[in-house]
């Protein structure tokens, strides 16, 4: 059996290449579980494109690496014309500080060459350039994994290349808050093009729940408990905890070779408590502060003067940056200040190493380490903590764990979390580590390497690629077909044929005036019925053979106003939250435990920005709230509405169940669950025993609205296959049927009508242009009915 490729993108390849001879080269493999997670997942045969890490300018070079590299299931894009802005530039100088919040770094004074566009131009032809890789390699059925903020572009142009590809991205890095992430200039045109992915990945939810904010703040498009949709095209952004390869350091911790390690680094440490840190030398590791607590711990702790030490690892990374030798001069005048205080001739309190260690050596580190303590400022997970808890055996160590390393969402039950910009409280918890007794060492323990143990490299490679493949392969979850113009003729001879006819109509878009002939009264929009069709509906709500309901966002007053003094019609008001015959009075079928405490806070948040924005109007009903801008600057309105959505996720809405749907020139929040499809199954049970009488089934449906996307489900509820099974409704407790038989809706492909009004990105099966094709179909099939 052939298995399906996965094409695995990222900056760097798995190997690193030497060059050796005019046409040969030499490999090191990188160590790491990603590699090993990714090249080893089971189902695919894996490739691997990147750059190779060397600049190689001429065309026999190139050629004998591509030819030693495939050997190795990898394929090298060659970046020499681009890299130095793209990776040095724009990469690790302008993504990577925004993601990490160290804020955009100023322009370039003293090299007019190097500007932001020039690195964002160069940004944009290094993914061209990894794109036609992809391309030249491409095979119909291969699946597509985009690596990191090196390749934000790569995902729309493979899917202008080829929409059906599949395609992933993952960030191994933090996604900062909307805030942070609107500094930079770019910041639409990246969102947009990691949008066109089929599947968003993140290490946290904090990080997935910045992302979405961040599309729904600076791009005003809808975010649903799914991800994220724009024009249609559903994104799912999910989250997928990266780990370890446990098992490689739980059976190199069991060599005999790392027990002799143990116990020299004992006898070296003679007796003293051992506190490790195991970082790359950067900015974002939190080094500095965790010294400064380190001193702070000795200065207060007098008793543990000589008994304790703090042994740092600090790897080298990106040798002959200033800001990094600046990182590197502050760590080393700490640790001289701090061993001159509190060192002695035998020992002193910190050691620190500006290198890395052998593998075997630092599993034996961790195996005796006391406490781990991690203090990053912001990490994307940070697999060290991971690494030292697979490590452990006899006696337990206790991790201390910045709350700001993404780590902290895993493995926080079992570790101390820390502010570590708050000094004071890491030398708390160092003392509180050293004094923790054996019990709650290994409670803590066992928490932790369950998690580490179930949670592997492959475990999460798995998962990304399992979700991955439900997605692509799962139809509800793509743009929906283009709907078809609606043929009036059609529906009008179903019209006659049929018995027992259901007609669901919205109201504002659908019976109203088109928007531009509405007119404006105060505050709000004058939503009247058009008056062409005021007598028409009367005759079609005086057909026996022909059930009417308008179902609506707008309150029950508004229903009222337009509809009270009709004979026959159901009103829907707010979703169908309640419900009204018009020979009746409204019934509430509201979920009796729905909290909707947030309203009188929306509403404030409403107010001020109306205020603040000619034009626009907000209205409130019982479960619901809606701001509108259509009649206000464009430009401006959009932006109010951006800031609008971070005021209310920061404050009113927070903690609220709620839904917030961003409209073309609205924003409405408005409780879980309250959409029109959901309310279908409480209005055909009301309907049924409203007509006790009714023999024959409802064998014609017209399902006509302008309705918002998460209202669309109304127009897959009468889908016939779906008609075919039982439809349970809920109990109310007021005599309403808990089942509505199929028998009660007999409907195929050709007496089922779903049609929006206005769009093609839609769930409907037909469209129409403007309620004003609404008023002629209705007089068609008033005309039917008086012949």
């Amino acid at each position: 059996m052939v298995r399906p490729r996965l094409l695995v993108v990222s900056m760097s390849l798995p190997v690193t290449a030497k060059r050796v001879g005019e046409e040969s080269w030499s490999f090191t493999m990188s160590p790491g579980g990603l590699v090993s997670a990714l090249l080893g997942l089971k189902e695919f045969e894996t490739k691997w494109i990147g750059w190779p890490g060397v600049d190689v300018h001429d065309a026999v070079g190139k050629k004998a690496l591509s030819i030693a590299l495939a050997e190795k299931g990898c394929i090298p894009v060659f970046l020499e014309e681009v890299c130095d802005q793209y990776y040095n530039g724009y990469c690790n100088n302008i993504l990577w500080p925004i993601f990490h919040y160290l804020g955009t770094p100023p322009e370039y004074r003293n090299d007019s060459a190097i500007t932001y566009q020039s690195q964002y131009d160069a940004y944009k032809k290094a993914n061209r350039i990894f794109f036609d890789v992809v391309k030249e390699h491409y095979q119909e059925g291969d699946v597509v994994w985009c690596h990191d903020y090196h390749v934000m572009l790569l995902p729309q142009y493979l899917k202008e290349y080829n929409s059906k590809m599949k395609v992933g991205w993952f960030l191994h890095t933090p996604f900062p808050s909307s805030e942070m992430y609107k500094t930079l200039p770019s910041r639409s045109e990246l969102l947009r093009s990691v949008l066109t992915a089929d599947l968003v990945g993140f290490h946290t939810y904090d990080f997935a729940r910045h992302f979405v904010n961040a599309c729904m703040c600076i791009l005003g498009i809808e975010a649903t408990s799914e991800g994220v949709v724009d024009q249609g095209k559903v994104t799912q952004v999910a989250v997928f905890p990266i780990g370890i390869e446990p098992e490689r350091f739980i059976k190199t911790s069991e060599l005999s070779e790392v027990s002799q390690y143990m116990k020299m680094f004992k006898n070296d440490f003679a007796g003293r408590k051992l506190i490790l840190g195991v970082d790359r030398l950067d900015t974002i590791k939190g080094i500095p502060q965790k010294y400064q607590a380190f001193e702070k711990f000795l200065e207060e702790n007098e008793e543990w003067r000589g008994k304790v030490m703090l042994l740092q690892i600090a790897v080298p990374t990106r040798n002959g940056i200033g800001e990094y030798q600046k990182i590197k001069d502050q760590c080393h005048g700490l640790v001289g200040r701090i061993n001159g205080r509190f060192g002695s001739i035998s020992s002193v309190p910190i050691i620190h190493l500006d290198c890395s260690i052998d593998f075997n050596q630092l599993c034996a580190l961790y195996a005796i380490t006391d406490v781990l303590l991690v203090t990053s400022l912001r990490d994307g997970m940070n697999l060290v903590s991971s690494e030292f808890v697979a490590c452990q055996n006899a006696e337990k160590g206790v991790l201390i764990l910045s709350e700001f390393a993404g780590a902290g969402q895993s493995l926080g039950a079992g570790a101390l979390l820390v502010n570590p910009w708050n000094i004071k409280e890491v030398s708390t918890a160092i003392g509180e580590a050293l004094n923790m007794s054996p019990e709650e060492k290994e409670r803590k323990h066992q928490i932790n390497f369950q998690y580490v143990k179930t949670h592997s490299t492959q475990q999460w490679a798995d998962d990304f690629m399992n979700k991955l493949n439900e997605i692509t392969t799962n139809g509800e979850l793509r743009t929906g077909e283009i709907p078809n113009e609606l043929r009036q003729h059609d529906v009008v001879q179903q019209f006659s044929k049929s018995k027992n006819r259901l007609l669901i109509l919205g109201f504002y878009g659908t019976l109203t005036m088109p928007d531009t002939n509405q007119d404006r009264r105060g505050d709000g929009m004058n939503l009247e019925l058009h008056p062409q069709l005021k007598e028409r509906l009367k005759v079609l709500c005086s057909d026996p053979k022909t059930t009417v309901v308008v179902l609506s966002r707008s309150e029950k007053s508004r229903l009222d106003q337009n509809f009270g003094d009709y004979n026959g019609m159901w009103l829907a008001a707010e979703n169908g939250m309640f419900l009204r015959h018009t020979s009746g009075e409204w019934v509430t079928k509201m979920p009796e435990h729905m909290n909707l405490d947030w309203i009188d806070g929306v509403k404030h948040v409403f107010k001020y920005f109306t205020e603040r924005t000619p034009g626009s109007y907000f209205e409130t009903s019982e479960t619901s709230v809606v701001w509108n801008y259509q009649h206000a600057d464009a430009e401006f309105g959009r932006a109010q509405a951006r800031d609008m959505l971070q005021h209310l996720w920061a404050g009113p809405i927070s903690n609220a169940t709620v839904d917030v749907v961003r409209g073309s020139h609205s924003v409405e929040v408005h409780a879980v669950g309250v959409t029109k499809g959901t309310a279908m199954e409480r209005i055909l049970g009301e309907i049924v025993l409203h007509n006790k009488s009714m023999n024959t089934p409802i064998d014609y449906v017209l399902c006509i609205g302008s309705f918002l996307g998460k209202d669309e489900d109304v127009y897959t509820f009468f889908e016939p296959e779906l008609t075919k099974k039982t439809r349970s409704s809920p109990d109310t407790g007021n005599g309403f049927p808990k089942k509505v038989s199929s028998r009660v809706v007999d409907l195929n492909g050709e007496n089922y009508f779903s049609v929006a009004i206005g769009k093609t990105h839609t769930k409907a099966s037909y469209f129409l242009d403007s309620s004003d094709d609404v008023v002629q179909l209705i007089h068609k099939l008033c005309s039917h009915n008086n012949a």
